[in-house]
């Protein structure tokens, strides 16, 4: 079941805070806000788009630093400052036209809940909320901003065969 579903994906979509980073914020005393990301989740990510894997973010938050690291990514759908992820993530599945079971969404809390109950498959985070763990039909061993989107992306990549990275090869 969870390999067909794994097998299924054709675009993922993730949140941020708690997904893509740990959760925490560091305020400066200019009240910069700053997060930190997993670089092996970046490179999980940069593969998945040379791979043709659409990417969409979907953050509440509205940091331009996040912005610049999606964008180095290859990631160009980074939804931010946004109040109703439903009405964003339905407005994206229209646009790319895509179905909602060929949808991998990962989140870690409530503000996920309802897209995650609708998706073909739904991921989190090991320390996402109980409310995401009861709806998620894979729960990573890793926790949000320290290897989850890579494992659940390498997991993808690798059942349909896409794992290699031909750029790499071809350099050495």
């Amino acid at each position: 079941m969870l390999f067909d579903k794994l097998k299924r994906v054709r675009a993922f979509i993730l949140d941020v805070d708690g997904v893509l980073t740990n959760g925490e914020v560091l305020v400066t005393e200019q009240g910069e806000q700053l997060r930190s990301f997993n670089i092996r989740d970046g490179y999980a990510l940069q593969l998945a788009v040379r791979k043709g894997f659409p990417i969409a973010v979907i953050t509440g938050g509205r940091s331009e630093g996040v912005r610049l690291r999606l964008k180095g990514l290859g990631i160009i759908d980074v939804f931010m400052g946004v109040q109703n992820k439903v009405l964003c993530f339905n407005n994206w599945l229209d646009e790319q036209q895509f179905q909602v079971g060929d949808v991998l969404y990962m989140g870690d809390d409530i503000p996920d809940l309802t897209i995650m109950s609708r998706v073909g498959m739904a991921a989190c985070p090991n320390d996402a909320a109980e409310e995401i763990k009861a709806v998620s039909h894979y729960i990573s061993p890793k926790e949000g901003g320290k290897g989850a989107v890579r494992d659940v992306i390498e997991k993808v990549l690798k059942l349909q065969n896409k794992w290699d990275d031909d750029e790499t090869v071809k350099s050495i």
